[in-house]
């Protein structure tokens, strides 16, 4: 894969992120490690967990998982770039999540025992926390990186107006500021990025990691009007958000981009997301190996102006 910049912050990173938060739920250990080898083996240098992972069950599981693939790999760790992010609940204490100083200082530790690693490469803000003031969390984070722990800062679902007002924050006391956005974008969902926070990540030279780039599978094609959603965790919630007139017809024009290119909806989904100048890397997640590798594909594929205008269209907001 070619590596692109990360934003303003000197990094190359793969166009692909693995995202783990099916680590230690859909994926046991095993699988993990399969994936985090493909993965590398694809070219892949970006991994990202967070310490509430995985979606159900045990918190933390998922870093843990990573972490034990991390030392078996040993010296080849230096190559990757590790992310992870705080703001969830960790444990039933009233101080045990959220965004505090007391709560910063003592998460990143954590995060850092279980992935058995000295830094973390992007420490993310999962989401914001109302109740604590910005400028405590970005100075604590700010101690974080000038002490070592953490290289560099990112953010995940901040409306503009928040992720402008940290960025001035940073400006005028002179903190550390976020670098990266992770965002909820994809074809079937663009409005909530696309409508302020897109120019605002260009004109700050944020590096843009979405989520969810596939809809949650649904961008796939493996959805069909009128028919019982596939056997999967999150299939109904899919078909809920995704499973109207608009959806079925991106789905419809990935389709038939796909059988003219020889490549598969999901990798048309990907190179559409990817041909944005503002996006550094995709965050996607996988169950096995080989659709990893089937997606990753997507990477390669570089879409014409008239596909993506194609592809604009049927999902303009």
């Amino acid at each position: 894969m070619k590596v692109r910049p990360l934003g303003r912050t000197g990094l190359r990173v793969s166009p692909i992120c693995l995202g783990t938060m099916q680590f230690g739920w859909t994926a046991d250990q095993e699988t993990a490690f399969s994936l985090l080898d493909e993965a590398v083996e694809l070219g892949c240098n970006f991994i990202d967990t967070a310490d509430i992972y995985p979606a159900q069950g045990e918190k933390g599981l998922s870093e843990k998982i990573l972490g034990r693939w991390l030392a078996r790999i040993g010296r080849r760790r230096d190559d990757l770039i590790v992310a992870t992010k705080v703001r969830g609940p960790m444990g039933e204490g009233a101080n045990r999540q959220g965004l505090s100083r007391r709560r910063l200082m003592m998460a990143v530790r954590e995060s850092l025992e279980r992935l058995q690693i000295e830094t973390i490469d992007l420490y993310q803000v999962h989401w914001p926390d109302e109740e604590t003031p910005l400028e405590e969390t970005l100075g604590a984070l700010t101690d974080l990186v000038r002490s070592g722990m953490v290289r560099y800062l990112g953010c995940s679902n901040f409306p503009a107006w928040l992720l402008t007002r940290s960025l001035w924050i940073s400006d005028v006391r002179n903190l550390c500021r976020f670098e990266t956005l992770q965002p909820h974008y994809n074809l079937a969902h663009r409005a909530e990025f696309e409508r302020e926070l897109l120019p605002l990540c260009l004109d700050q030279g944020i590096g843009v990691l979405p989520y969810s780039p596939l809809a949650g599978g649904f961008l796939t094609g493996k959805y069909r009007p009128g028919a019982a959603p596939p056997p999967s965790a999150r299939a109904g919630r899919n078909l809920a958000r995704y499973g109207n007139e608009r959806g079925f017809t991106i789905v419809q024009t990935l389709q038939e981009i796909a059988a003219a290119r020889g490549a598969t909806p999901a990798q048309v989904a990907l190179a559409w997301l990817l041909a944005s100048p503002v996006v550094s890397a995709a965050v996607i997640g996988a169950n096995h190996p080989d659709q990893l590798r089937e997606t990753a594909a997507g990477a390669d594929l570089v879409l014409d102006p008239i596909e993506l205008e194609k592809l604009s269209r049927a999902s303009a907001w």
